[in-house]
């Protein structure tokens, strides 16, 4: 069996199940449409709770996911793949261009995302990784991708967050203007937005 006829294969198996009308749908086109924005409303808390070591996360996440993104694209284009309901009978529960299915722009940015959170925080990140699962997932089940597509968009999201940690982990350089640069941001927030400071016990 030749790995096309193995993805689309694959690619029935899971997206018939949602012409069974099963309750699984509403929850698929959430995961497929909405879930995506889950991610970017993450990294903004994550931000927001001012600790260094989160904001520099959400930094190389957000970095990370436009390396990602990118790289997909260009893929895209020189590996142009029709998505399934342009050349097969599918069931598709979402609206979608036929623009080109690999790989799969929600599985990557999803595991881009959810790797860098992981990289910096195994608990949540684990969470994080099983919700991009969800996505990736449902993107077939909804009839808009291959599982080649997402299986290549989670590669290339955990490659893209482990490649851009690791260049700054181990570069100095980009780490202290990376430093630098979050430093400059919290002197100017600061100023309109300080931090509360606990109060002292009075002195004997």
């Amino acid at each position: 069996m030749s790995l096309s006829t193995w993805d689309y294969t694959l690619f029935q198996n899971i997206n018939q199940l949602a012409g069974m009308g099963t309750f699984l749908n509403p929850v698929m086109r959430f995961l497929a449409q909405d879930a995506e924005y889950l991610f970017y409303l993450g990294i903004l808390f994550y931000w927001f709770t001012r600790s260094r070591s989160n904001r520099k996360m959400s930094i190389l996440a957000l970095v990370s996911a436009c390396v990602g993104l990118g790289v997909s694209g260009i893929i895209g284009q020189v590996f142009y793949r029709d998505r399934p309901f342009v050349t097969h009978e599918v069931y598709q529960l979402i609206g979608h261009a036929a623009n080109a299915s690999f790989p799969s722009d929600h599985a990557t940015g999803a595991f881009v995302i959810a790797a860098s959170i992981w990289l910096y925080r195994k608990k949540e990140g684990t969470v994080w990784l099983l919700l991009a699962l969800g996505v990736a997932f449902s993107r077939v089940w909804t009839g808009v991708h291959y599982p080649g597509d997402v299986l290549a968009g989670a590669l290339l999201g955990t490659v893209s967050a482990t490649a851009v940690y690791l260049s700054v982990k181990h570069w100095a350089f980009a780490d202290k203007w990376l430093e630098a640069g979050i430093r400059l941001y919290e002197k100017l927030e600061e100023r309109v937005w300080p931090k509360k400071t606990q109060p002292q016990p009075p002195t004997i």
